[in-house]
């Protein structure tokens, strides 16, 4: 008997010798896995090794019975890999994988998109290919306060390195509104609570190593005040230094009452550009408003012609670009008053996945944005998940914008504020459509948008594009200022006298904005090259925006009961009306 279980013993110990064993032939998302839940792997097997087990005499030592030995399961060969599908606990994969002929086992992965098509939208996989994370960045956001998650988490420590409430009365910096949290996942979510071989879709931020500074200024309704954000603002500024706080992220806004040089928000923001730190600006949700088919309603701060003010892009579902639009709600140039050429860029921002609140005011208000595990784990029910929550807006764009630019600046710290703008500008994607339409399938509305600078900006930002680009300008990148002229009909761009737009043929208007945009021919004796927007025979036709009763007419927005009254759309179901929040298809 004692002999007997001298024997066991030496078995067993062999056995968990053998378990133990060098583990480089299996993929990264299985080492480690230890679960008794069997997975689909792919084992692939040396040349030469016999796979099959067809024929008329059993194989007694049959490559596939080792796998049935070991518990597992064998679904199908693939002899173009010399290899079999198999189901496969943890132990049993970390065993076979000690046999000699075993050349390598994987997770049997999915062919969908990996993580929120807003990535692969801006190319953000060529920057985590070349290690370019954002790491070491800070990103100040200024929202409703961000949550505790794994998904910002480097290790066993948060990459929420600082947080304060600026709320009156509320000093709790935790988001009860649920935005700033959402915000936070798309700049710097690392896609922890999605990743894996249990899933998927992982939903990874644009920065996925970036650091965020918390600064809670909206409270549980979504509001706030220009003096809670400014001071914000400033205490983001004096933390520069401190947390490497590159980029400041406003995903919010309000009506302009008076030109960008007295608007005191506009004036704080232009502080923290001033002192090495991009601020990235919501253009704001308001394309839909009819009376001026959407133009002029970008909100301020996003109306300072030195923050880069993002549009929202719909992806469509598809992690390529070339079918994407802009999203109908997507707020429109030239500003209010200042009439500044705003958007500066378009990104990714209509039903995007990203972090969740539970409990706060979105995720109670908008309950059918809340996703469900089977929309990213295998076999997952249909009930609600506590980890990921969707969201529609340009707040969600500027946020992806804000990771593109802490990628960048990770990859080149010496870049100034005005020189990653212009980068970004003069490299984002230009090809779209004229024109595209969406139906609303509750009001039957339809609303027809035309990709024109006051739509798209320069474009959609490319971070792949911007990183490979060595152009550094030499000079501001503020926002042109756009003037109508009566007589030609033509819609003309000035420029600051410091900015770097048309000094050279590599930042000309045709460079930055695209060449479509412009008559051709049409010069200026204030500009070199081509400043005219189209005219009344030009791009879009002669009954387009430009006409004299239209947006430039003395009964348009610029008269006293315009866009900006206390009747239009400024009212309380503005930034999260149903056009915006619950997205569009």
């Amino acid at each position: 008997m004692k002999k007997a279980i001298l024997v066991a013993l030496i078995v067993l110990v062999a056995t968990v010798t053998l378990a133990h064993a060098d583990t480089s032939k299996i993929s990264p998302e299985l080492k480690g896995y230890n679960s008794t839940q069997k997975v689909q792997v792919i084992v692939q097997y040396a040349p030469g090794t016999q796979v099959s087990c067809t024929g008329l005499i059993p194989i007694v030592g049959c490559l596939l019975n080792d796998i049935v030995k070991l518990g597992g399961t064998i679904l199908s060969q693939l002899p173009l890999v010399n290899g079999v599908v198999a189901l496969l606990d943890g132990n049993g994969i970390l065993n076979l994988s000690n046999q000699s002929n075993v050349v390598y086992i994987s997770t049997d992965r999915p062919l969908t998109p990996s993580l929120n098509n807003a990535a692969s939208a801006v190319n953000a996989e060529f920057a985590w290919q070349s290690n370019y994370t954002g790491a070491g960045i800070g990103v100040a956001l200024i929202d409703s306060g961000v949550s505790n998650n794994l998904d910002l988490y480097q290790g066993l420590f948060s990459r929420v390195v600082y947080q304060q409430s600026f709320v009156p009365g509320n000093s709790n910096p935790a988001d009860q509104y649920g935005h700033g949290t959402h915000i936070a996942g798309l700049i710097a979510g690392d896609g922890f609570n999605s990743s894996g071989i249990l899933y998927t879709k992982t939903f990874k931020g644009i920065a996925p190593g970036a650091k965020i500074v918390n600064l809670r200024v909206l409270d549980a309704n979504g509001a706030s005040t220009d003096s809670v954000v400014i001071a914000a603002i400033n205490k983001a500024i004096s933390l520069k230094s401190t947390y490497n706080i590159r980029v400041i992220n406003l995903s919010m806004g309000r009506a302009i009452y008076e030109s960008y040089k007295l608007d005191p928000l506009c004036l704080a923001v232009e502080q923290a550009w001033k002192n090495g730190i991009v601020v990235v600006v919501a253009a704001g949700n308001n394309g839909r408003y009819l009376p001026t088919d959407g133009y002029a309603t970008v909100t301020s701060p996003g109306n300072d012609p030195y923050v880069i003010t993002v549009g929202s892009m719909k992806t469509l579902g598809t992690p390529t670009r070339v079918d994407d639009q802009i999203a109908s709600y997507s707020s429109k140039g030239p500003t209010a008053i200042d009439a500044v050429a705003k958007p500066d860029l378009v990104a990714p921002g209509n039903l995007l996945v990203s972090l969740e609140t539970p409990g706060s005011t979105l995720y109670n208000q908008f309950p059918a944005n809340r996703v469900p595990y089977s929309f990213y784990v295998k076999g997952g029910s249909s009930a609600s998940s506590s980890s990921y929550f969707t969201l529609s807006g340009t707040s969600m764009a500027a946020g992806v914008v804000s990771g593109v630019v802490a990628d960048l600046l990770q990859k080149s710290p010496t870049l100034t504020p005005d020189q990653v703008k212009a980068r970004l500008m003069k490299t984002a994607w230009k090809s779209f459509p004229a024109f595209s339409s969406t139906t609303d399938p509750s009001t039957g509305i339809t609303y027809t948008d035309q990709y024109d600078i006051f739509t798209v900006g320069a474009g959609y930002v490319d971070v792949e594009a911007a990183m490979n680009s060595t152009d550094v300008a030499k000079g501001t990148a503020m926002s042109p200022v756009a003037s109508y002229d009566a007589k030609s009909g033509n819609v003309y761009l000035s420029d600051s006298s410091t900015a770097v737009w048309n000094t050279s043929a590599t930042w000309g208007n045709s460079a930055v904005w695209g060449s479509t945009e412009f008559v051709a021919g049409t010069t200026s004796t204030t500009m070199t090259g081509s400043n005219a927007l189209w005219g009344s025979n030009a791009l879009w036709g002669s009954n387009a925006l430009w006409g004299s009763n239209a947006l430039w007419g003395s009964n348009a927005l610029w008269g006293s009961n315009a866009l900006w009254g206390s009747n239009a759309l400024w009212g309380s179901n503005a930034l999260w009306g149903s056009s915006a929040s619950a997205g569009e298809q």
